[in-house]
């Protein structure tokens, strides 16, 4: 999603931790300043998770640095700042969210079309013998890549 557009953050946390089963893209609801920081690249959502609350979806923890030319309009970087979603997707959301196990995390921050998108997947978490797993088929990738590339030289 974030090819047609400029990427801000990636929380590759995420992914080592979790199990990501959907994605969803979202809007965001931000202030002049913010857009502003988030053009230069100011975000990080490593801290960050999604929750939804009374039927609307909050992201916490996502933090925008300050703009330094913003003064007395600048917002806290650490507010809970409200995603975009349709209301089905919501409630879709929610009843999956009533599973054990399951949560939301923000995934990525991208620019597309000139407005600010956040993807968010649903996730369930991954057990210590997951990680090991996952890591040990990278490893045994890496070497067939290594192996195929001397073979070809």
């Amino acid at each position: 999603m974030a090819e047609q557009g400029k990427l801000i953050a990636n929380n590759k946390k995420a992914y080592h931790d979790y199990f990501i089963e959907e994605k969803y893209e979202t809007g965001i609801a931000l202030h002049g300043t913010e857009v502003k920081s988030l053009r230069m690249g100011k975000c990080s959502i490593k801290e960050a998770f999604v929750h939804i609350d009374k039927g609307e979806v909050f992201i916490y923890g996502m933090h925008i640095s300050p703009y330094e030319k913003g003064n007395i309009f600048n917002k806290d970087p650490l507010r809970p700042r409200k995603l975009l979603m349709h209301r089905r997707e919501i409630m879709k959301l929610s009843g999956e969210l009533s599973q054990q196990g399951y949560t939301l995390m923000p995934l990525q921050v991208y620019f597309k079309q000139g407005l600010v998108k956040v993807e968010i997947g649903l996730a369930k978490g991954k057990k210590l013998y997951d990680k090991r797993a996952d890591i040990a088929k990278k490893d045994q990738r890496r070497e067939h890549e290594r192996e195929f590339k001397i073979k070809n030289l």
